[in-house]
């Protein structure tokens, strides 16, 4: 045994001598997209809570007011005791879920623990070794990994390359009984996002099956908060259409929403949905209590929409570079240590901003990622871009 622990230091220490070594942080979350860690406030530029709903004292306070003795087991109990098949699915599940069919228009939906107990599940329940998986390539770990658990053969197209899609699409749809296109709508790292209409369109023609991961865009885009499907106009033509309850919902968990058979066959089928203890019954009815108000956050998301665009021309205005149309604003640097070197001396400065670096993205692409929600207000942004143009010099 003391093998095994001299083998993990030593590939500990590896990690380490290539900067990529990670630890946990203790964090305290506070009003205004604001964080304390070890007695410091900063403004949170590394978070996912979009809509500032995690944080939000009012909507907290006003969801435990209605606790009461007739509801405190159904509503805010504590576990959920089972797997969702054994003795886990509580009311608050079958209320989400139908939640969730009446604002997609689906004929059903089925919950996951979490994205990423979702993206390992889908995937190797429904494609076999007869499929072809085409990814982009630039997709979340999650999805990759269910990529890696199915027995489909996988081919990873070139970033948002729909010419490239198409003539691979050309050159193996007889070779396959069903093919698989995956996306994220938009994605992590660089903020930008797919042209879901034109996958629409490719996976019409080829007979194909769209699999769109709407993670960073649920509650934060569309009209409703149904994501970039319900923006784009192609909420009812994408056959596998995930989001997750982890960002913009302020919660846990997520969901897939499709057809009757497709969620009857997930739910029996995907293992990490059959495998593993349901949520605590007051964490859906959180979600419940989220879902019912998402329809009515337009100004939040607009709101959100307007602090984004401000901050890129900000950005580009110090002669940074920066991409992408969504809350997510990356600021690409390239070398690493001088990414890393950079977020130091900007979280010095009160804004909690993180470097991403290999292998997380592409050698030579480090950058900054900041993240916006709509709990922050353009006075607590406003110095941001001086603070890291004069980092980086």
């Amino acid at each position: 045994m003391a093998d095994l622990y001299q083998q993990l230091a030593g590939e500990l220490h590896k990690i380490d001598q290539q900067g990529q070594l990670r630890n946990l942080v203790t964090v305290t979350h506070h009003d205004r997209g604001e964080i304390e860690i070890a007695g410091h406030r900063y403004l949170n530029l590394a978070g996912n809570d979009y809509l500032g709903l995690a944080a939000n004292r009012a909507m907290i306070a006003g969801f435990y007011a209605e606790q009461n003795r007739q509801n405190l087991l159904e509503c805010y109990g504590l576990g959920s005791t089972a797997s969702r098949l054994m003795t886990g699915s509580t009311k608050p599940y079958a209320r989400l879920e139908q939640q969730l069919c009446t604002l997609y228009g689906t004929e059903a939906a089925l919950v996951f623990n979490s994205g990423y107990h979702l993206n390992i599940g889908i995937l190797p329940a429904l494609a076999g070794k007869q499929d072809l998986i085409l990814a982009d390539k630039l997709c979340h770990a999650s999805l990759i990994d269910g990529m890696r658990l199915s027995p489909a053969r996988l081919i990873r197209y070139p970033h948002l390359d729909y010419a490239a899609i198409e003539d691979l699409l050309s050159r193996h749809r007889d070779k396959y009984r069903r093919i698989f296109i995956v996306t994220e709508s938009i994605f992590s790292m660089d903020g930008d996002t797919a042209d879901l209409a034109e996958l629409v369109r490719l996976k019409d023609r080829w007979q194909a099956v769209l699999y769109v991961d709407d993670a960073h865009g649920v509650g934060i885009r569309g009209a409703t908060g149904c994501g970039l499907a319900e923006e784009m106009g192609v909420l009812d033509r994408i056959e596998i259409l995930t989001g997750t309850f982890g960002k913009a919902f302020g919660g846990q968990g997520a969901f897939v929403v499709g057809t009757r058979v497709l969620i009857d066959y997930l739910l029996n089928t995907a293992r990490s949905q059959i495998f593993t203890t349901g949520l605590p019954p007051v964490s859906v009815h959180w979600l419940c209590t989220v879902l019912q108000q998402m329809p009515q956050m337009q100004a939040q998301r607009t709101g959100v929409a307007e602090l984004a665009d401000r901050l890129r021309e900000a950005l580009r205005a110090e002669g940074l570079r920066t991409h992408g149309s969504s809350n997510i604003v990356p600021v690409l640097i390239g070398d690493a240590a001088t990414a890393v070197a950079a977020a130091e001396r900007i979280c010095a400065a009160g804004y909690w901003v993180k470097a991403v670096r290999p292998p997380t993205v592409p050698a030579g692409t480090s950058r900054l990622r900041l993240s916006l929600n709509a709990a922050m207000a353009w006075e607590q942004l406003a110095p941001l871009p001086g603070l890291i143009k004069a980092a980086l010099t």
